[in-house]
């Protein structure tokens, strides 16, 4: 069984849900992002989102723009970026690991390579912001071949015919955006998250995971209460962009964070 699925499975028979953060893999330089992956983890991370740099990350705000600036400056490549999840492996084999970012830099090394070598350093998820399931007629048989998942956004604005194909595609978990506009968005109404999850329900089984606009403990509460996972991204690489000059403080800021998050969901 692929580490999310087993992973959502224990949480299902624990009543707990999930908690996923995101972090810009090489930031705010390579040598500090395993030591931030096991960070994570320690402060209650169930999968972990790993963001790969990218010069024209389009549907992320200033924030991770900046990540991917800063680490693109370190040379963080694709590549790279694998030899992390290889790393972080040598040591912990049980918490799923998806990648997320956008399509130029698979493309770049190819399919079949890019799929391999994610397979093969232990990667478990795959979500590619700007290729839609109606365009991974290539990609996305090379990744279910290697049980990798294909996970997919939606939208408030995704028609509802439109979200039946992506949910008809998806594996892993769904990930609702919970607001018209890019990552660190300030404003999360659960309610409406609710509203839009309910239809989404009735036509998959696969978990409901939201993100954007998820700030604080209080946030992260609100969206568990009606969401299978809670995704967050801007809050931790916020706290990586205050310290860049001590980047020795930072895993502790990270665990902080995420643990206030944690703590609030599972109350």
């Amino acid at each position: 069984m692929n580490r999310i699925d087993q992973r959502f499975a224990e949480l299902k028979q624990q009543g707990r849900k999930a908690l996923i953060p995101y972090i810009t893999a090489g930031d705010p330089a390579p040598q500090y992002t395993v030591g931030f992956m096991h960070a994570l983890v320690e402060a209650g991370a169930d999968v972990i989102e790993l963001g790969v740099p990218f010069s024209d990350p389009m549907a992320d705000g200033p924030v991770i723009q900046k990540a991917c600036e800063r680490a693109l400056k370190k040379g963080t490549r694709l590549v790279d970026l694998l030899e992390m999840v290889a790393e972080f492996r040598q040591t912990d084999t049980t918490t799923p690991i998806v990648l997320m970012g956008y399509l130029n830099p698979i493309e770049r090394i190819g399919y079949d390579v890019f799929a391999d070598k994610a397979a093969s350093v232990g990667v478990d998820g795959v979500l590619v912001v700007d290729m839609p399931p109606e365009e991974a007629d290539e990609f996305g048989p090379l990744l279910k071949a290697r049980d990798l998942a294909a996970i997919f956004l939606v939208a408030p604005t995704t028609s509802h015919a439109r979200a039946a194909t992506i949910c008809a595609h998806g594996e892993g978990y769904l990930y609702y955006v919970s607001l018209k506009g890019v990552t660190g968005a300030a404003t999360l109404n659960a309610e409406d998250v609710a509203e839009h999850l309910a239809p989404l329900r009735d036509m998959t089984d696969l978990p409901l995971c939201v993100g954007f606009g998820i700030r604080d403990g209080v946030t992260a509460a609100e969206v568990a209460k009606v969401a299978d996972g809670v995704i967050v991204g801007s809050a931790l690489v916020n706290r990586i962009a205050d310290s860049v000059d001590a980047p020795e403080t930072i895993a502790g800021q990270l665990k902080s964070v995420l643990a206030d998050m944690r703590t609030a969901m599972d109350a």
